[in-house]
């Protein structure tokens, strides 16, 4: 069994976009590399495959991407 990474992921809004969350937490270099990511069925949105780049991404989601699993929180206001 693979250990997945665990990193946790601060937004500072109510909801972000999921190719401009891939790119805001790093794991892709560019808005480009986040779509092809997304289109691919690379990336888990709670457990579930996700193709919708534009899917809105809240406190709570968890998105993964090969073994790095990240967990988004919101900022304290």
């Amino acid at each position: 069994m693979i250990k997945k990474q665990v990193e946790t992921i601060e937004i500072h809004t109510e909801f972000i976009k999921l190719d401009s969350f891939l790119k805001f937490a790093g794991v892709s270099e560019t808005g480009g590399q986040a779509k092809e990511m997304v289109q691919e069925g690379l990336v888990l949105v709670n457990g579930q495959v996700c193709t919708m780049r534009g899917k809105k991404i809240r406190a709570g989601d968890v998105v993964e991407i090969d073994d790095l699993q990240l967990h988004v929180t919101a900022a304290e206001k």
